[in-house]
């Protein structure tokens, strides 16, 4: 589900229900992030809308922009970069039809200068690569298809 839809379906939960007020609270590596919302009747909150390079396409999403469900997809832990590899030119961890044993490395995110093995869930074969080496990838994004 897109941040968009996301935001419109929880609005109108809590247009339902009467909830006026939110509080929102993340734990990051580096601290807590807090929000406290407050929603008024007759109130609009504009949604920014941002330019859409529509020759990008994003691995997740499907040939119409639809944001497609993986299953089994490992995702990515945090906000970062991935690396397929060790280091630019070496040997990718993991190809497309590679088996994979549980707790192998597969990838890595980086986030503040600290690398985040992402490690094999579970044995299986490896289905499809949804991001490409050195890529920015958002938490909770589905990174490689492991069956």
């Amino acid at each position: 589900m897109s941040f968009r839809a996301t935001v419109e379906s929880m609005s109108k939960i809590m247009d339902d229900m009467g909830i006026t007020e939110l509080d929102l609270e993340r734990q990051f590596l580096f601290g807590v992030y807090r929000k406290h919302i407050h929603l008024s009747k007759g109130t609009t909150v504009a949604m920014p809308s941002f330019p859409v390079d529509t020759s990008i396409k994003n691995a997740s999403t499907g040939a119409n922009g639809v944001a497609k469900e993986y299953k089994n997809a490992l995702k990515s832990p945090m906000v970062g970069v991935v690396y397929l590899a060790t280091e630019p030119g070496a040997k990718p961890f993991v190809k497309v039809g590679d088996t994979v044993h549980a707790g192998d490395t597969v990838a890595l995110v980086e986030a503040m200068k600290t690398f985040n093995p992402i490690k094999a869930t579970s044995d299986g074969v490896v289905k499809e690569i949804l991001v490409t080496d050195a890529q920015a990838v958002e938490f909770d994004q589905p990174l490689i298809v492991i069956e």
